[in-house]
C-alpha cells in the first residue's frame, strides 16, 4: 500500500492563441491563412511541469518517481500520452473552434483548451451576440426604413461577423425582415471610407423581382442590376452596387461570377445548398468574397449535415471535414445519447448562427399583428409568350367593338391575363397538365410554402378560380402535402367538417375559393394567408384575410400577395397602393370600373413590361 501523501494527479490542457511576439490586437480580417500556436500544458497536482520534467518521468518507466525533491506516484501510461502531444501551429478557424468548445480531441480523449491573447477576446465577443462591438452600428441615414430593435441587433451582429471576415447564418423566422437587414448591412459597408466591394445576392428565380423591389424601396440610391437571362453584364461594377442572380444562373455561369472579387456574397433561402455534393453548392463555393452571409428560415430541415453544408460555405473549415463532423458531433447529437455533444456543438455553431423566432420574448410584441407583403415574380417564358399573344389579340378585338360588347371583351381580356399569370394550364384548360417548370408564380408558391411548413405553421391559400385551386390541390398532393379544398359547390355540412378538421390540424394547407370562403369562417389556426391571384377589390381580399386575423388569433398573421411582374396584376397593385384615379375606379367598381377605360388607358394597364 502506497502512502497517501504520494498520490498525484497528472492533468493535461492546451492553450491556443497568437505566438509569442505577435501583435496584441486581433487582426481586422480573420482569414483561414492566419496561423496560431497550439501549446500543451501539463500539471501535477496544480504545479506546471516542463517538458524536461515530463521526460524524466517517462524515463523512469515506473509509477514511483522522485521529482523536485519529493516522491511522486504517476501512471506511466498517462506520462506517455502526455509526451505524445506536440506543440503545433494551427489555422485560425481550427483554433477558434477549439476555443469556442473549450475542448480538443475525439470523445475518448478529450482535453480542455484555453484561449489566449486576442483569440480569447474574439471568443468573448462571438459568444455574446448582444454585446456591443467597439463601435455599435447605427442604421444608415440613407436607409428608407425604421429598423426594429431586433433588426438593429441583427445589423450589428452581421457587421461584427463580416468585418472580421467571418461568414454567418441569419436564420430568423419568415417575416422578421432578413432582406431588410441584409440591405442595411450593404448600405453601411458601402459608405465606409474604403468600401469592401459590391454585394452579390444569389436567390431562387422566384425571388429575383422581390429583391430588386425591396432594394429600390429601402435603398433607392443604391445601384442594382440583375445577372440573369440575357442580361448578364458585370462591366463597370461600382463598390456600392447590388448584383442579383439565381442559383440556376450560378450553376451555368459560375466562372464569370468567380472572376469578380465580391465584398459580400449572400445566399438567400440557403437551404438550396444544403446538399454539399450538389452542383449548386459546388458552384457557390467557387465565388470568392470578403464575407459570406446565408439567409434561411430553415437552417436544419432533416439532419445536421444540412447545417454543416451551409456553415461550411459561410465559414469554410470551422466545422472540419464532413466525415469528422458527423463522427465527432452530429451522430452523437442526433441520437440523443450524448447531451454533452449537443452542448459542445451548440457552443461551436451558436456564434455563427443568429436564430430568432416570432415566439421569442421581445420579438412578437414588436411585430404588427398583421404583416402584408407583395411577393413579385417573373413570368416563365411560356407565360410571357401566352401573355403577349392574349394582349395583342384582346386589344385588337376591343378596338373593333363598342358598348356592351366592348365591356364584355375587356372583362374577358382581364380574366384571360390573370389566368395566364397563374398558370398556363389554367388558361389553356388542360385536362392532365404538367404543372412544374411552367409558372413563375407556382415556383414562388412552392418556395414560400416550403419555408412556412418548415416552421410548422398552417396556411390559407385563396384564389378566385376553382380551377386553379384544383391544380394546386393536385400539385401539392404529388408532393405529399395534405390539403383541404373548399369552394362554392361544397355542401354546408361538409364545409363545417372541413373547418373543424383544419382547426384540429388535419392538414397544413387550406385551399379556398375567394367568393365562397371570403366571409363567415373562423380559421385562426393559420398564421399565413396567401392570395395566389389578386382580386380587383381590396376590401374582398381583406375580408378573406380576416378568416385568420380575427378574435381568437393569438399570433401575428402574415399575408402574402403573389404578383406577376410587369403584368396587369403588377399595375393594379401599384394603382391600389397609390390610390390614384384608376385605383378609385377599382375600389368602387372592380372590373366594371375598368371596362370604362379608353383604349389607350387599357393598353397602358395590360401591356407586358420588362423587369424594373
Amino acid at each position: 500500500h502506497w502512502p497517501r501523501e504520494l498520490l498525484r494527479t497528472l492533468t493535461t490542457h492546451a492553450e491556443v492563441g497568437p505566438p509569442p511576439g505577435a501583435p496584441t490586437g486581433a487582426p481586422s480580417l480573420l482569414s483561414p491563412d492566419a496561423v496560431l500556436r497550439f501549446d500543451w500544458r501539463f500539471t501535477l497536482d496544480g504545479h506546471e511541469l516542463t517538458r524536461e520534467e515530463l521526460h524524466r518521468l517517462a524515463e523512469a518507466s515506473r509509477p514511483a518517481v522522485r521529482l523536485r525533491d519529493r516522491w511522486m506516484l504517476v501512471d506511466p501510461a498517462e506520462v506517455r500520452r502526455a509526451l505524445d502531444r506536440r506543440d503545433s501551429r494551427v489555422d485560425a478557424l481550427t483554433a477558434l473552434g477549439a476555443a469556442l468548445t473549450g475542448t480538443t480531441g475525439e470523445s475518448g480523449d478529450r482535453v480542455p483548451v484555453r484561449a489566449t491573447g486576442w483569440l480569447e477576446t474574439l471568443r468573448e465577443r462571438l459568444t455574446d451576440p448582444d454585446r456591443p462591438g467597439p463601435e455599435p452600428v447605427e442604421p444608415p441615414a440613407e436607409l428608407q426604413a425604421t429598423l426594429r430593435d431586433y433588426q438593429r441587433r441583427g445589423l450589428d451582429w452581421l457587421h461584427r461577423m463580416t468585418s472580421l471576415g467571418l461568414g454567418c447564418v441569419l436564420a430568423d423566422d419568415m417575416g422578421l425582415g432578413k432582406t431588410l437587414t441584409l440591405i442595411s448591412l450593404h448600405v453601411h459597408r458601402a459608405r465606409q471610407e474604403s468600401p469592401p466591394g459590391p454585394t452579390l445576392v444569389v436567390c431562387p428565380a422566384s425571388l429575383l423581382g422581390n429583391w430588386q423591389r425591396e432594394i429600390g424601396r429601402f435603398a433607392p440610391a443604391v445601384p442594382v442590376r440583375r445577372f440573369h437571362g440575357a442580361a448578364r453584364d458585370l462591366e463597370g461594377l461600382a463598390d456600392d452596387e447590388f448584383v442579383l442572380t439565381t442559383y440556376g444562373t450560378l450553376r451555368r455561369d459560375a466562372e464569370r461570377l468567380a472572376a469578380t472579387r465580391w465584398g459580400l456574397v449572400a445566399a438567400d433561402e440557403a437551404q438550396h445548398v444544403k446538399n454539399p455534393h450538389a452542383a449548386t453548392a459546388r458552384a457557390l463555393r467557387t465565388v470568392p468574397a470578403g464575407a459570406r452571409v446565408a439567409l434561411t428560415g430553415t437552417p436544419v430541415e432533416n439532419n445536421l449535415t444540412e447545417l454543416w453544408a451551409i456553415l461550411d460555405w459561410a465559414t469554410p473549415g470551422l466545422l472540419g471535414p464532413l466525415s469528422r463532423f458527423r463522427r465527432r458531433w452530429a451522430d452523437a447529437a442526433e441520437s440523443g445519447t450524448d447531451p454533452e455533444a449537443a452542448r459542445r456543438l451548440a457552443a461551436l455553431v451558436g456564434p455563427f448562427l443568429l436564430r430568432r423566432r416570432k415566439s421569442d420574448p421581445g420579438i412578437a410584441p414588436e411585430l404588427p399583428p398583421k404583416t402584408e407583403t407583395d411577393r413579385v415574380v417573373a413570368l416563365s417564358p411560356e407565360q410571357t409568350a401566352l401573355y403577349e399573344a392574349v394582349v395583342r389579340e384582346g386589344l385588337e378585338a376591343v378596338a373593333e367593338s363598342d358598348g356592351l360588347a366592348r365591356r364584355g371583351l375587356v372583362v374577358k381580356l382581364l380574366t384571360a391575363l390573370k389566368q395566364v399569370c397563374n398558370h398556363p394550364a389554367q388558361y389553356l384548360k388542360e385536362s392532365d397538365p404538367v404543372l412544374t417548370g411552367r409558372s413563375g408564380k407556382l415556383e414562388l408558391f412552392d418556395e414560400l410554402l416550403g419555408t412556412i411548413r418548415a416552421e410548422g405553421a398552417a396556411t390559407l391559400v385563396f384564389t378566385q378560380y376553382v380551377a386553379m385551386a384544383r391544380l394546386l390541390e393536385s400539385h401539392l398532393a404529388a408532393r405529399g402535402v395534405p390539403t383541404l379544398l373548399l369552394h362554392g359547390g361544397t355542401p354546408v355540412r361538409r364545409r363545417e367538417e372541413m373547418v373543424r378538421a383544419f382547426q384540429d390540424g388535419a392538414a397544413p394547407v387550406f385551399l379556398l375559393s375567394l367568393k365562397a370562403a371570403g366571409t363567415g369562417l373562423n380559421l385562426t389556426r393559420a398564421e399565413h394567408v396567401v392570395h395566389f391571384d389578386r382580386w380587383w377589390n381590396p376590401a374582398v381580399e381583406a375580408q378573406a384575410t380576416d378568416r385568420a386575423y380575427r378574435i381568437g388569433q393569438d399570433r401575428p398573421v402574415q399575408v402574402h400577395r403573389l404578383i406577376a411582374e410587369g403584368t396587369v396584376e403588377d399595375r393594379i397593385a401599384a394603382l391600389l397602393r397609390r390610390k390614384q384615379r384608376l385605383a378609385d375606379a377599382v375600389l368602387s367598381g372592380g372590373e366594371a370600373g375598368l371596362t370604362e377605360l379608353s383604349d389607350a388607358e387599357l393598353a397602358e394597364l395590360v401591356v407586358l413590361r420588362g423587369a424594373r
